[in-house]
C-alpha cells in the first residue's frame, strides 16, 4: 500500500475477508438460538432449505464486505491538519478528525488478522463514543507509519517520520514489562467485581436459553425443579459455593492473562507505547499530556506483594460516563511495583507527585450512609421479622450486616482525603482497594461547591473538580478551607500558560 497518506487510499484487499467474517459473526450471534431450534424441529427436506439460507447469508455477508471495501477510503489533509475517512455503502458518511484532537491510536491484531497477516487500526478521540474510526486491514508497515503520522502533526506529508523510517518505534527497549508471575498475582488479588458480573451474565444467559429449550422440547419444568430441589442439601450448597469461587478465580485469571499478557511500555520521544494481549494483540501510542487523571490503587494483599494497579484516564465528551463508555478512554496498567509507578508518573506528570497539605472530612460524613444504608433497611427488616415467623431466623444475619456496614463506612471515612500542593491534587479513597487519583490544576475545567442548608452553621460543604475525564469529589470538608482552595486553583488556572491537552 502506498504510504503517501495525502492521497485517498483503501484498506488491504484482505479487509473483505475481515469485514465479511465480522458481519457473519454478528448475524450468527443474533440468530444462533433460532438456528438450533430449526435444526432440531425441521424435517429432512426443510433442512436443505436451512443450509441454503445459511449459504445465502454467507454470500450476502461477503458481498456487503466487498462493497464496503470499495467505498472505504482514508487520507490526511496536510493543509487543514485533518484525517478524513469516507465510508458507507448506501448512505455515504465522511468522518473528519482534527489531528490535535486524537488521544490515542491503537494497532490491534485478532486471530483472523494474524492468520491473514494484516493489522487493525483504531483512532480514539474525546468524542461522544470514544472510538471514531476503525481500519480493519492494513499491513504492519502502513499501520505504524499511519500511527506516527496521526500523533505527529508535523509529519503528515509524503515524507515518513524519522522514527518510523528507522523502525525505532517497534524495536525500542521497554522500561516496564509485566511478567507472567506478576499477572498471576494480579489475577489472584484484583478485579473480582468484574469477573463476578461476567459470571452472573453467563448464568443468566444459560438459564434464559435453558428455559427456551425446555419450552421447545416440551419438557416439564416442575419435574426438573423438584429434582434440583431434592439434590440441594447443606453439604451440596457449600460444595456449590466452593465451585463458584473456583470458577470465579479461574475467570479472573483467564481475563487477566487474555488482556494483559506480555504487557510492556516503551517511551518514544514524547509518547508512550503500550503493548499487550494474548490472542488479540493491542498496541497503543498515547501522548502523556493528554492524560487527564492518573490513578493508582492497592489492596492489602497487593501491598504485601509490592505491586499496585495504575490507570490513565483521558478526555471524553459531554457528561460523566460510566462503565463500558469509559473503557476506551482509560488505559489499565496492572502489577507495577513502586519504582515502576514513580517512573511512569515522572513520564506523564514530569515529576513524581508528593502529597502536600491534607484536608480531611468532618465526622458528619458518616451520618447519611449509616442511616440510609444500614439503620433504615435493618429497621424495616426487623419490623418484618417480628411479624413474619419465616423471616425471624435471619435476624442474626441482619445484625451482622449492620456491624459490617458500620465498619466499612468508617473505613471509607478514614480513607477519604484530599492532598494539595502547588503542582498536584491527590484524592485518596477506598475501603479494600485504596486508590489515589492525581490531577494537575491546569487540567481542571470547572469547579463546583455546594452546602446543605443544615450544614451552614457547622461550616461543612462539598467540592467537585470537573476534568475532561470525569469528576473528583471531596465530601464534608471544612467549607471555609474549600473556598480558599477554589480561589487558589482559579488563580493558578488563570495565570498558568499550560494547556489542558
Amino acid at each position: 500500500m502506498d504510504n503517501d497518506f495525502s492521497k485517498p487510499q483503501r484498506e488491504s484487499a484482505f479487509g473483505i475477508i475481515i469485514m465479511g467474517a465480522h458481519t457473519l459473526v454478528k448475524i450468527v450471534k443474533a440468530s444462533f438460538f433460532l438456528f438450533i431450534l430449526a435444526f432440531v424441529k425441521m424435517s429432512g427436506t426443510s433442512f436443505i432449505y436451512l443450509i441454503t439460507g445459511v449459504l445465502a447469508i454467507l454470500f450476502i455477508s461477503f458481498i456487503f464486505a466487498y462493497l464496503w471495501y470499495l467505498k472505504f477510503t482514508f487520507f490526511l489533509d496536510k493543509e487543514k491538519q485533518e484525517f478524513v475517512v469516507n465510508k458507507g455503502i448506501f448512505n455515504r458518511d465522511q468522518v473528519i478528525i482534527q489531528l490535535d484532537k486524537i488521544q490515542q491510536v491503537n494497532i490491534n491484531q485478532n486471530i483472523l488478522q494474524k492468520i491473514i497477516g494484516v493489522y487493525g487500526l483504531k483512532i480514539d478521540t474525546a468524542g461522544a463514543h470514544g472510538e471514531e474510526v476503525s481500519i480493519r486491514a492494513i499491513d504492519e508497515t502502513t499501520a505504524y507509519n499511519l500511527q506516527a503520522h496521526l500523533l505527529n502533526r508535523k509529519a503528515i506529508g509524503g515524507e515518513q517520520p524519522e522514527a518510523v523510517r528507522e523502525n525505532n518505534l517497534i524495536e525500542e527497549t521497554p522500561f516496564l514489562k509485566i511478567s507472567g508471575l506478576t499477572l498471576l498475582k494480579v489475577g489472584l488479588t484484583s478485579n473480582y467485581g468484574q469477573s463476578l458480573a461476567l459470571l452472573a451474565a453467563f448464568f443468566y444467559t444459560v438459564i434464559y436459553e435453558g428455559r427456551q429449550l425446555l419450552d421447545a422440547f416440551k419438557i416439564n419444568r416442575d419435574e426438573i425443579q423438584s429434582t434440583v430441589t431434592g439434590m440441594l442439601t447443606i453439604v451440596t450448597v457449600f460444595i456449590l459455593i466452593a465451585c463458584l469461587l473456583i470458577v470465579l478465580l479461574i475467570i479472573n485469571l483467564v481475563r487477566t492473562f487474555y488482556k494483559y499478557f506480555e504487557l510492556q511500555i516503551m517511551q518514544h520521544k514524547d509518547a508512550l507505547l503500550l503493548s499487550s494481549g494474548l490472542i488479540a494483540k493491542k498496541n497503543t501510542l498515547i501522548s502523556p499530556n493528554k492524560v487527564q487523571v492518573t490513578k493508582y490503587s492497592q489492596n492489602y494483599f497487593q501491598k504485601k506483594m509490592n505491586m499496585l494497579n495504575m490507570s490513565l484516564r483521558q478526555a471524553h465528551f459531554g457528561q460523566n460516563k460510566k462503565g463500558h463508555e469509559m473503557q476506551g478512554n482509560t488505559l489499565e496498567i496492572p502489577g507495577c511495583n513502586v519504582t515502576e509507578r514513580d517512573e511512569l508518573l515522572k513520564m506523564i506528570l514530569s515529576k513524581a507527585p508528593l502529597k502536600g497539605k491534607t484536608f480531611i472530612p468532618d465526622w458528619r460524613f458518616l451520618n447519611l450512609p449509616i442511616f440510609f444504608r444500614l439503620v433504615l433497611p435493618v429497621s424495616i427488616f426487623l419490623i418484618l421479622a417480628f411479624n413474619i415467623p419465616a423471616v425471624k431466623p435471619f435476624i442474626g444475619a441482619a445484625f451482622a450486616y449492620f456491624i459490617t456496614g458500620v465498619l466499612m463506612i468508617y473505613i471509607s471515612y478514614r480513607r477519604h482525603r484530599i492532598s494539595v500542593n502547588q503542582d498536584f491534587i491527590i484524592k485518596t479513597s477506598g475501603i479494600w482497594d485504596i486508590s489515589n487519583e492525581i490531577i494537575q490544576p491546569n487540567k481542571i475545567q470547572a469547579i463546583t461547591t455546594f452546602q446543605y442548608p443544615w450544614h451552614k452553621g457547622v461550616d461543612v460543604g462539598h467540592l467537585s473538580l470537573h476534568t475532561a475525564a470525569g469528576q473528583i469529589h471531596f465530601k464534608y470538608g471544612n467549607y471555609t478551607e474549600i473556598k480558599q482552595l477554589v480561589n487558589y486553583w482559579l488563580y493558578q488556572v488563570e495565570h498558568d500558560n499550560k494547556s489542558w491537552m
